[in-house]
């Protein structure tokens, strides 16, 4: 029972990952096409909330419950599809991380621009061109990871 347990949360884990990321680009990408600071300044505080509620807790929980599945369901973590999960998880956490921060700075910027009443600094276009690039290999390491958890294939230079 613990086991199925287990392998819910991971499940739930994975999904939030996966629905909280895309949620957060489609708000952040139609705020940005509208253009306007007061929008940008309010999905930026909700984008950052959400990211630290929800895809921080996730981050944390999937490192945990994916080791003790792999553990308890008798499989190395060297296999191929779990090794090269991980290897994803990490190369998606290396562009999450960025754009963490790039929220938080596009917010900060939207917000500058509605308290002086001024429009967005060039600033703002620099770091939501680089937000919108990191989001792809992120996006596609997510999919990723989530075909080798379903699939399980045979990586024969691994395993």
């Amino acid at each position: 029972m613990l086991y199925f347990l287990v392998k819910m949360l991971h499940i739930i884990g994975a999904a939030v990952l996966l629905g909280t990321g895309a949620g957060i680009a489609f708000f952040m990408l139609v705020a940005h096409l509208r253009g306007d600071p007061r929008e940008i300044a309010g999905v930026g505080r909700t984008v950052v909330l959400a990211d630290f509620l929800f895809t921080a807790s996730a981050v944390i929980l999937q490192p945990i419950t994916g080791t003790w599945l792999a553990w308890s369901g008798g499989y190395s973590l060297g296999d191929g599809w779990i090794a090269a999960s991980i290897a994803l998880y990490v190369v998606t956490g290396a562009f999450w991380l960025p754009v963490v921060w790039m929220q938080m700075r596009m917010r900060d910027l939207a917000v500058r621009a509605v308290e002086t009443d001024a429009k967005l600094p060039a600033e703002y276009d620099r770091l939501f061109r680089r937000w919108f690039a990191f989001g792809f290999p992120a996006f596609a390491a997510v999919l990723a990871i989530f075909w080798l958890m379903i699939a399980r294939p045979a990586i024969p230079y691994w395993d």
